[in-house]
């Protein structure tokens, strides 16, 4: 059955942002409803959020027997400064990994980190992995835009070496960042369609450029949306590196990375197969965010084959979790 390896819950959290002015915060709308303000979006909260009853019934109905549930890095809480969100990520690593237990192997967790202090951040990871069992952390893109931030993740990634885990690299601030401001239609599509699918392939290029992976081999890094636009312009950066460079651009080192298919449609998810290949692609539902049955109708209805299908499906996520456990 199915693996969802990209979802993201809200529980434990709500509390703690109703008490906040600015984004990230809590606010009631002109309907009464609970308005849930990350730093670059804005949705009403659902019981799908914080409820875990909710989110398994909804599992059921969709046919995902394991979800991996993620702190939600998108909020930026983990970017904000120690002193404010240390207590509230650790409450919620516990919250996440109690769950996780008392689901019988049907959610599996990604524990949120205070990056605003890496020595704190690699201590809490250490802790996720020995002694909550949760299989990794998010971390925010921004810190992958250029080789130069990624550098400061390097105590991060030399903890992640020591206890095997997993980093979802997904959209979000670096520490220090200001929030974007909010824009109407048509910038919506171009900040969170356009601007946010390129951004993603910048951390993709800064990822396969590095040595983050080559010198910490026991870290998988998961990179969110199919890799942005990646797989559409990687035609391109190989004529760049045969008319400019000199050196063929290094195609093969895009398997060293995990790629789910949240929010990418059948003919994206067939281009990323030839790229990447299906074995290092998994399904994603961006849970609560977006529902998974159009996720998982993009891998009924894409061209390909039964192997691949089931690859994405079940073979490459459990791949990876099974290395992980």
């Amino acid at each position: 059955m199915p693996i969802d390896m990209h979802s993201h819950y809200y529980g434990g959290l709500i509390e703690p942002l109703r008490k906040r002015t600015s984004r990230p915060n809590v606010s009631i709308d002109a309907q009464g409803r609970e308005v849930l303000n990350a730093m670059t979006a804005s949705t009403v909260v659902s019981a799908d959020y914080t409820d875990v009853r909710s989110r398994l019934a909804y599992l059921d109905e969709a046919g995902i027997r394991t979800q991996l549930m993620t702190f939600p890095g998108a909020l930026g809480i983990d970017a904000m400064q120690v002193h404010e969100v240390e207590i509230i990520i650790r409450d919620f690593n516990d919250r996440l990994a109690g769950i996780c237990r008392a689901s019988d192997g049907r959610l599996l967790g990604l524990a949120g980190l205070p990056l605003a202090d890496m020595d704190k951040a690699a201590t809490e990871l250490r802790r996720a992995r020995r002694d909550l069992g949760l299989l990794g952390a998010i971390l925010p893109g921004n810190f992958f835009l250029t080789l130069e931030r990624a550098k400061a993740l390097r105590p991060l990634f030399a903890a992640g070496d020591e206890v095997g885990a997993l980093f979802m690299i997904h959209p979000g601030l670096a520490p220090g960042e200001l929030p974007p401001a909010q824009l109407p239609e048509p910038s919506l599509y171009r900040t969170s369609g356009l601007e946010l699918q390129a951004s993603i392939s910048q951390m993709g290029i800064t990822l396969m450029f590095s040595d983050l992976l080559d010198d910490f081999p026991n870290v998988a890094a998961q990179l969110v949306n199919l890799g942005g636009t990646l797989p559409f312009v990687v035609e391109r950066l190989e004529a760049i590196g045969q008319s400019r460079t000199g050196r063929p651009f290094p195609r093969d080192r895009l398997r060293l990375l995990h790629y789910d298919c949240a929010s990418l449609g059948p003919r994206a998810l067939r281009l990323a197969i030839d790229v990447f290949g299906a074995d290092r692609i998994m399904l994603g539902t961006d849970y609560p965010v977006l529902r998974p049955n159009p996720v998982l109708d993009t891998v009924a209805t894409a061209e390909i084959d039964a192997t691949q299908r089931e690859l994405i499906l079940h073979g490459s996520a459990s791949a990876l979790v099974s290395r992980l456990a």
